[in-house]
């Protein structure tokens, strides 16, 4: 059932219910403002009303796919209006985002969502309760439609800037998990840039339409939501800053580990050469005497001055010279 509620309304108040075409039809016979509000409609009811209303072709096909970015277009008397609305999931520290059209033109107002969000009966009941609102016309719908979803952005903001400190408290704890949570926090940040970006220029556009058709000097109902709408990109536009920042942080934080993690290698690097050093030059320095006295512990009878007297003492003395020596050559190198 794509039909959600259509009603005509004179005076602001309801005084018919029934099909789309029906309040459509019955709103152009006998005057008044009809407001068909739908959900996912298939092609042959959008086309059933794009007869009724002649409503641009283009308009029609974009309501049909559906995954349209925000904006305002003008045909004619008509306007045609995209909004993202946005709810902000605690558990998953994600932004859910729906899509709302609205076909606005003399006499009528179409509303179609593409997402449970937002809850646009809630909104015409409110209005329902304000006759001397919905009395304004199509455009006092428009007006309530683009607040409630403005509105609806506050809370988004507020769940992503508590997520922003959190990230800042992770940020300097070590945490390897922070950068997985950065990235996809951005992600968040750009999806909600892309949907409220334009809404600045939409509502400037949407004041100027409000005045040509009313006549009046001003629209003061929607430079509010202008002004909350402008609040909300200016704080939007500072996460993705502070973001941008974090990282950048993050990386470089990642990078001094590394550096010092490099040091430390080298350090134990040097060190470690160093004991190499030393053991090398001890063990060169104890080869000589092992040598000396390996050659002579041979007990061979014939050997050279093995029964003369200063043998003993010469090979004693031979042993430490070259182990002097060798002390000394290695002393002077810094190996010892």
């Amino acid at each position: 059932m794509t039909l959600v509620d259509a009603a005509v309304y004179r005076n602001g108040r309801r005084i018919l219910s029934g099909t789309a075409t029906e309040v459509l039809h019955e709103a152009r016979a006998f005057g008044g403002m009809a407001w068909v509000g739908l959900y996912r409609p298939d092609a042959e009811e959008m086309h059933a009303i794009a007869e009724v209303l002649d409503l641009h072709p283009l308009a029609v096909e974009d309501t049909l796919k559906g995954h349209q970015r925000a904006k305002l277009e003008r045909y004619g008397d008509m306007t045609f209006l995209v909004l993202q609305p946005a709810r902000y999931i605690d558990d998953t520290e994600t932004v859910e985002f729906g899509e709302v059209h609205v076909f606005v033109g003399p006499g009528y107002v179409i509303t179609v969502r593409h997402a449970e969000n937002p809850d646009l009966a809630a909104v015409r009941h409110t209005l329902e309760a304000r006759p001397e609102v919905l009395a304004l016309g199509p455009y006092a719908v428009v007006w309530a439609v683009c607040d409630d979803i403005v509105d609806q952005y506050r809370p988004v903001v507020a769940g992503v800037e508590n997520d922003i400190d959190e990230i800042e408290d992770e940020l300097f704890s070590g945490d390897p998990a922070v950068s997985k949570r950065i990235f996809g926090l951005q992600r968040e940040v750009i999806d909600l840039q892309h949907a409220t970006a334009p809404l600045v220029s939409m509502f400037d556009r949407l004041q100027k339409i409000v005045m040509e058709v009313t006549g009046a000097q001003e629209a003061p109902a929607f430079r509010d939501v202008d002004d909350h709408a402008r609040q909300i990109v200016e704080q939007v536009d500072t996460f993705r800053v502070t973001l941008d920042s974090a990282l950048t942080v993050h990386a470089t934080m990642v990078d001094q580990e590394n550096n010092e993690a490099m040091r430390r290698m080298a350090e134990f690097g040097i060190e470690q050469n160093d004991q190499v050093k030393k053991v090398s030059a001890w063990a060169a320095i104890l080869f000589a005497p092992t040598l000396v006295g390996t050659i002579y512990g041979m007990n061979f009878e014939y050997m050279p001055e093995l029964h003369w007297v200063f043998g003993y003492p010469m090979a004693v003395g031979l042993m430490a010279a070259t182990s002097f020596t060798l002390y000394r050559v290695f002393k002077s190198r810094g190996w010892l």
